[in-house]
């Protein structure tokens, strides 16, 4: 046990993080299970929404500094990636579709630009910026 009174209270505040950091992985292993046997089961609505709860988990651990948010990524790719590949959607069975052109838009006319004969007056009598007058130099102190 320490003895120093700032080094008791690294170890207070450190098994509360132990604590709150276990929570989240706690509950972030049981929803990416979760999703894992939704998966299993073969049932879309609910490896949908167990995707959503991993993600949501992975995300918050990523916030609160539990995980690093590249892995954070990382993790979320696969799931993404083994619930594809479990409703069977490849790259190559999706049908191709055919592209269809849409037909060209007319572009407005270019707006004018404007001249001196087309200001307004009022933009014409407007008045020049006041200048502030320069400082006044003082005069040097002779020792």
């Amino acid at each position: 046990m320490p003895l120093i009174k700032s080094a008791k209270k690294r170890v207070k505040t450190a098994h509360k993080a132990t604590v709150r950091n276990a929570k989240t992985k706690r509950s972030l292993k049981s929803a990416v299970k979760l999703f894992s046997a939704a998966l299993k089961s073969s049932d879309k609505k609910k490896a949908v929404k167990a995707l959503d709860k991993a993600k949501s988990e992975l995300d918050k651990a990523a916030k609160k500094g539990v995980m690093h948010k590249n892995k954070v990524a990382r993790k979320k790719r696969q799931l993404a990636r083994n619930a594809k590949a479990a409703a069977g959607v490849t790259k190559t069975a999706a049908p191709k579709t055919k592209v269809v052109k849409k037909p060209a838009v007319k572009k407005a006319a270019p707006k004018k630009v404007a001249t001196k004969k087309s200001v307004t007056k009022k933009a014409a009598v407007k008045k020049p910026a006041t200048k502030k007058p320069a400082a006044k130099k003082s005069p040097a102190k002779k020792k």
